[in-house]
């Protein structure tokens, strides 16, 4: 029990850990006026152990230089060379192959500062350095003197926008709420949940729920006792799954942009496919996936451990031999999940609901076990149930392969490509579901039971809704699924031409998108028609495979109301951060928020949001005037019309 309760500890604190932000370094600032033009600007750090911060004077080539920067410095006042720094440490970075030059404890940075307008009683400096210990982490700190009184104090954004430097940077409010593109966690842990339900409907589960309560409650004559096993037995079955989620944790703290990557990557796609197909097979019949007896025999043996250790690897015991059943379900959460950009913390989430789900009947019929006389018994309609799941597992299988293809933009698995094997998928599941169709392991069935003709008349109608798609039709019900409508054999549908739209003139480096919009992919190219026309820019950071960015296209974009500002009031340039695309051998860069070096185009994009408007979110979008002045406070996914309707008039009358 010692042991079980430690593995607790030690990962709610990890979770705990996870929830607070890395700010390794604190400050402190001081303002001495040495003239009636001159002041010196004092700021002390105290380094937390382990960690240090690089000097300005750290050689080029390895990680990047502490700034000082003004903020509100024009026709104000100027720095007055380097800020001199308190004593620094030198050694040789064997990664980078130079001496890095760095700060450790506590350290000091002198600045002085001319002013050169009376009537300004405002400095706003800025310092931008990295801090590293095993991993590295790109901090800005932000600092006002108030002249008048001699005071110094740090702020989380300054008073007044205007920009840093002579050079155009876009100014955003760093701030610490959850974004709103990411995933709901609840919708997440009742879908998850549902699922580990479901699952409990299998061959390898159901018949072991009378045999294990039974046996909890037989085995101790104290039956408070025996129902008290049996609920830490379902217990230790969610332990086990939340469990499993703890190396992500580890893996995002080393890459916080790690579930993004994984969500984009086309080799992880193709993966999920296979392994989903793989799954669908196995579902189906042909063969079962189990893992290697040694390991099932070793958790079986532990389980004959007295007390509640040997419940533990029991509850281990089970999910090992049931993980023929188990396994595509629990593939499927993992995939859905790691494939979206929700985070460790989602994953935990998505594991809890699982096991929540999987561990409930063992729990519910611990404190009612008078019920288990009501289960249904075991027979033929298990089966049927794991060959449903196959259905749905290789339906989705195509999603992973849809992504991959997007990502690189071959065009192989187009939306009408997708949909027919969406269609040939429903429509099999109806002719299974009504008897039509029979796999290797399903018993005679001499009449269909209203449960299977109620489901395979849902497949019928989902496969007669998909039908339309292949002539162009929206399919709003599963939009974000299917490739987007401009991806596409027919992108204008079936039987139009085009008319006007395909044939307009388009812009320099512009493109028609979806609905006939026309868009930039590139900020620049975007930029400038935008101040060549005067409309303001509506930016929008979005992903070749991201689901939301879709079904925001696809429910919201096509509104009509929504639809005339897009194509006529504003200049749409949309980013596209998972872009594979490779950068001109010039064009890479070392990222000043992550240090690694940046060389497709989506990397350059993606680095681009974090810099500036502190977001790895998709879909995000920000209103702009044309000297790169936001409009109004940035927005995610927001499926509601009239909501993102209003934040678009709302930006774009400030502008008029």
């Amino acid at each position: 029990m010692k042991k079980i309760a430690l593995l607790f500890f030690l990962f709610f604190s990890f979770l705990s850990l996870q929830a607070q932000i890395l700010d390794p370094v604190k400050w402190t600032s001081k303002i001495e006026k040495k003239s009636d033009s001159e002041y010196l600007l004092t700021f002390t750090g105290t380094i937390e152990p382990e960690w240090h911060v690089y000097s300005q004077f750290t050689p080029d080539g390895g990680a990047l230089p502490l700034e000082v920067l003004a903020n509100n410095s024009e026709n104000n006042f100027s720095l007055e060379g380097k800020a001199k720094e308190s004593k620094t440490k030198t050694a040789f970075n064997e990664v980078f192959e130079v001496d890095e030059t760095f700060f450790e404890g506590t350290f000091s940075l002198e600045q002085l500062v001319k002013t050169t307008n009376p009537d300004n009683n405002l400095l706003q400096i800025e310092l931008s350095y990295q801090v590293c210990k095993e991993v590295c982490i790109q901090q800005n700190k932000y600092f006002e003197f108030d002249l008048k009184n001699s005071q110094a104090v740090e702020v989380q954004a300054f008073s007044e926008t205007k920009p840093a430097e002579v050079k155009k940077e876009i100014v955003a409010e760093k701030t610490e709420k959850k974004e709103e593109g990411d995933p709901n966690p609840w919708t997440i842990l009742i879908g998850t949940f549902l699922a580990g339900i479901l699952v409990t409907f299998t061959p390898c589960v159901f018949p072991m729920i009378p045999m294990t309560i039974s046996f909890f409650l037989k085995q101790n004559s104290n039956k408070a006792k025996g129902k008290f096993n049996a609920f830490f037995y379902g217990f230790c079955i969610v332990a086990i799954y939340v469990l499993i989620s703890l190396p992500f944790h580890f893996f995002e703290s080393l890459n916080p942009d790690i579930f993004s990557e994984i969500s984009t990557n086309v080799y992880l796609n193709i993966f999920f496919f296979l392994i989903f197909v793989v799954f669908a097979i196995s579902f189906f019949g042909a063969f079962e996936i189990t893992i290697p007896n040694s390991i099932a025999n070793k958790a079986d043996n532990a389980s004959n451990t007295s007390g509640l250790m040997g419940i533990f690897f029991m509850a281990l015991t089970l999910i090992i031999v049931s993980f023929s059943c188990t396994g595509p379900a629990l593939g499927l959460v993992l995939g859905s999940v790691l494939s979206t950009e929700g985070g460790a913390m989602l994953l935990t989430i998505s594991m809890l609901g699982f096991g929540l789900g999987l561990s409930m009947p063992f729990i519910f019929f611990a404190l009612f076990p008078s019920m288990l006389k009501n289960l249904p018994k075991s027979g033929g309609w298990l089966n049927s149930v794991k060959v449903v799941f196959g259905f749905i597992e290789l339906a989705l299988a195509f999603k992973f392969l849809s992504n991959a293809d997007l990502v690189l933009q071959l065009h192989l698995l187009e939306r009408e490509v997708f949909l027919a094997f969406w269609i040939a998928i429903f429509f099999a599941l109806f002719l299974y579901l009504f008897g039509k169709l029979t796999l290797p392991h399903d018993s005679p069935m001499q009449s269909v039971s209203v449960g299977r003709m109620l489901l395979g008349l849902v497949s019928l109608a989902f496969t007669v809704y998909l039908v339309p798609g292949l002539w162009g039709a929206p399919l709003k019900l599963i939009s974000g699924f299917p490739p987007p409508l401009n991806y596409s054999e027919s992108p204008l549908g079936i039987g139009n031409n085009g008319g006007s739209s395909l044939n307009q003139e388009l812009p320099i480096g512009a493109k028609l998108s979806v609905h006939g919009i026309v868009a930039f992919e590139d900020y620049e190219d975007g930029f400038k028609y935008a101040n060549e026309i005067g409309k303001p820019i509506l930016l929008d950071f979005t992903g070749r495979a991201c689901v939301n960015c879709r079904k925001m296209e696809e429910s919201v974009w096509s509104d009509a109301a929504v639809l005339s500002i897009l194509k006529n009031e504003v200049v749409l340039i949309s980013l596209y951060c998972d872009e594979k695309r490779e950068l001109p051998e010039s064009e890479h860069f070392k990222s000043k928020v992550t240090g690694r070096k940046i060389t497709t185009v989506g990397g350059k994009w993606s680095d681009f949001q974090i810099s500036k408007f502190n977001s790895n979110a998709r879909p995000y979008y920000i209103l702009l005037d044309n000297n790169e002045k936001m409009l109004s406070e940035p927005i995610a996914y927001e499926p509601d019309i009239d909501i993102y309707l209003d934040w678009l008039k709302s930006g774009i009358s400030k502008f008029k």
